[in-house]
Parts: structure tokens; C-alpha cells; sequence
């Protein structure tokens, strides 16, 4: 008797639900504990405690509107707007340092009347789309230096310049990191990883060396060592975050009742929510939302491995990932397991650009989950 072969069978038309349950899961949990955060801080400062969730509400619901939308968009489409979603990117990023629109000592928005655009969300999903496109294109030639590690080199070079001259140092490793994943899954040669891991180490170590060069980045190491010896300065936001889930205990104070939100921990509605939802919902709250993170992310990455090209696959990989790196990271951050790089949560921080590219971005996963291949005795 002859044995059956496995058939590839092209699953069309549905979205992947457990995907989209928990991407909306997210959303709904993070801005129920963005308004909770924020309300104290938006009546002291704009006398409206709905003045960051009212917002936010709008950015969710024009998010999730751009999310089923480009879920049942043909994702191959991407192919051929990578370079000039590419080139927007690059030219909003010299807009931004010219405009003289800035927050403090730091130019990252275009302002246009009340909304702001910030060009480095976008930065993130153009070299997710544009990576996705050279590796799918040059997969035969991947292993050359030509192919394999020339083109990512001059956009990651160019991103980065762009970025530091805002400064923006939490944007440029997080580009780094989220195109060294797509190119090490799309097949570039590991070698080059190393090479580029030491000659980054030697970069930053040089740069952080050189008096007056990146003195906000080389204090936030020297207070991620030892917060308490600046406790009224420097390192007053991490103390305050981990007195914030310190006093969460096992079950939390409850929603609502966290003390450090009034006015003691700094951009509780921004990179520091996380320290609020540890206070509130406690170790069993805090540890359910990374259980939720990390089950998006493993569903995420079974999407992309029944990707029934290539392309589908790196995007799906590259998209998902940049919601694994921005959870690891802010919440290390949070904790002070890392120096605080002022890295957002993902559906948590508040932010317009923000959610809505996220919320468009877990659209196309959703797109790539419609086209999927299943294999079928």
C-alpha cells in the first residue's frame, strides 16, 4: 500500500481569532489601567481627568478600524510600497528635526494643530516592511555580503543618524533589535550578527566616553546602578516605580486605589503604566498581563510559520516581534532590570501614533493568517 502524502492545503479568508482576541484583550485591559493611572495627572495639570483616556478611546477606535481593515487588505501589497513607505519615513524624520516643534531638549513630533506625529513609530514598521521585502526578493543571494548584510547596514546607518539627532537612543535600539530579528529568521549569515554586536558594544562604549557626547544616556546608566543615590533627582522615577509595585504585594490594591499615580511616579500615563497596574492588580495582575503578552507573541509567530511565502512570514515575524521587544524592555525598564530607556507598553502607554500604527500592524499579522497553509493527511 502506497502511504498518503501530506497535502498543503490554503486556508483563505478567515482571520486568526485567537490572534485578534487577544490583541483586542490588550487593548481593553490597557485602557481601563491608562485611565486609571492618568486621571489624577490629567486634573492636575489640564483640570480634566479624561484628558489622556478620551484621547486615547479615539486613537483605539480609529486603530482598531485600520486593524480590520488591513485584515482583509492583500498583504502582498506591502511589497511594492516598501520603499516608498521607506522614503516617507526618511523624510519625516529630517522634518522633525527641523521643525521647531520639541519637548524639552528632545525633537521627536510634527505637530499639526492639536495631533502630533511621532516619525519614529513609523520607522519601526518600514524596516519591518522593507527588510521583509529584500530578504523574500534576495533569498537565493542572502548569504552574500552584497545581498545578506549591505542593504540592511545602509538603512539601519541612515534610521539611526536620523534618530540620534533628535536624540532618540530607546527609538534606534529598538530599530536595531527589531531588523536583527527579521534579517537572523530571513537568513542572513550569523557571523555578521557577532561582528555587529561587538562593533556596537565598542560604538556605544566610545560614544558614552566622550565628554559632553550623550550625557543624558551615559546618567541614566550611571542611576540604573544606583537609583538612591540621587533619590529627589535622577533616580526619583525608578524609586517611585518600585515602591509602586513593591506595595502591589501578591493581589494589588485594587483598581483604582494606587497611591503612587497621585503625583508621585512620574508619566504613569506613558512608559511607567506598567508600574501602576503592578500596584493595583499586584504580582497575580502584573504576571497575567505578560502571560497575555507572551501568548500573543507565540500566536503570533504560529501565524508566521503557516505564511504561505516568505514575505507573509518575515512581516508576520517582524510585527509580532516588535510587541515582544517593546514588553520585554518597558518592563524591564519598570523594574529597573534595564537602564530606563523610555521605551512604551504596547497597548498600555499612551500615545496616538503609537496604537494606531500597533493596532494596523497586528491588522496585517491578521492579513497574513487569512492566506495561511495547513497541512492536511
Amino acid at each position: 500500500m502506497k502511504k498518503a502524502k501530506n497535502k498543503v492545503k490554503i486556508k483563505t479568508g478567515r482571520i486568526d481569532v485567537v490572534f485578534l482576541v487577544l490583541v483586542l484583550s490588550l487593548l481593553t485591559v490597557g485602557l481601563v489601567m491608562l485611565f486609571s493611572a492618568s486621571y489624577a495627572y490629567a486634573y492636575y495639570y489640564y483640570k480634566d481627568s479624561f484628558y489622556f483616556i478620551s484621547k486615547q478611546l479615539v486613537f483605539a477606535v480609529v486603530g482598531v478600524t485600520a486593524m480590520f481593515v488591513l485584515a482583509f487588505f492583500d498583504y502582498h501589497h506591502f511589497q511594492k510600497l516598501a520603499l516608498p513607505i521607506m522614503g516617507v519615513t526618511v523624510f519625516l524624520l529630517v522634518l522633525v528635526r527641523i521643525l521647531p516643534t520639541r519637548v524639552g531638549d528632545f525633537h521627536r513630533w510634527i505637530r499639526i494643530g492639536s495631533f502630533s506625529v511621532q516619525p519614529s513609530e513609523i520607522a519601526k514598521f518600514a524596516v519591518v516592511v522593507l527588510f521583509a521585502q529584500i530578504l523574500s526578493k534576495n533569498y537565493s543571494k542572502i548569504k552574500t555580503f552584497k545581498y545578506g548584510i549591505l542593504p540592511f547596514v545602509i538603512i539601519l546607518g541612515l534610521l539611526s543618524f536620523l534618530m540620534l539627532l533628535q536624540p532618540h537612543v530607546s527609538g534606534v535600539i529598538l530599530i536595531m533589535l527589531i531588523g536583527a530579528v527579521v534579517m537572523l529568521v530571513g537568513g542572513v549569515d550569523v557571523k555578521w550578527f557577532v561582528f555587529a554586536g561587538v562593533g556596537a558594544l565598542i560604538l556605544i562604549g566610545g560614544a558614552l566616553l566622550i565628554p559632553g557626547a550623550f550625557d543624558y544616556a551615559r546618567s541614566r546608566l550611571e542611576f540604573w546602578f544606583d537609583p538612591w543615590s540621587d533619590p529627589q533627582g535622577a533616580g526619583f522615577q525608578t524609586i517611585q516605580s518600585l515602591y509602586a509595585i513593591g506595595s502591589g504585594g501578591l493581589l494589588g490594591v485594587g483598581i483604582g486605589n494606587s497611591r503612587q499615580k497621585y503625583l508621585y511616579l512620574p508619566e504613569v500615563q506613558n512608559d511607567f503604566v506598567f508600574a501602576i497596574v503592578g500596584e493595583e492588580l499586584g504580582f497575580i495582575g502584573a504576571t497575567l498581563i505578560i502571560v497575555m503578552f507572551a501568548l500573543l507573541i507565540w500566536r503570533g509567530f504560529v501565524i508566521a510559520a503557516r505564511a504561505k511565502d516568505r514575505f507573509g512570514m518575515l512581516l508576520a515575524v517582524g510585527l509580532t516581534a516588535q510587541v515582544g521587544i517593546q514588553a520585554f524592555l518597558n518592563i524591564a525598564v519598570v523594574t529597573n532590570t534595564i537602564p530606563n530607556t523610555g521605551i512604551s507598553l504596547p497597548f498600555f502607554s499612551y500615545g496616538g501614533t503609537s496604537l494606531m500604527m500597533l493596532l494596523g500592524q497586528m491588522g496585517i499579522v491578521l492579513s497574513v493568517s487569512r492566506q495561511s497553509t495547513l497541512l492536511k493527511e
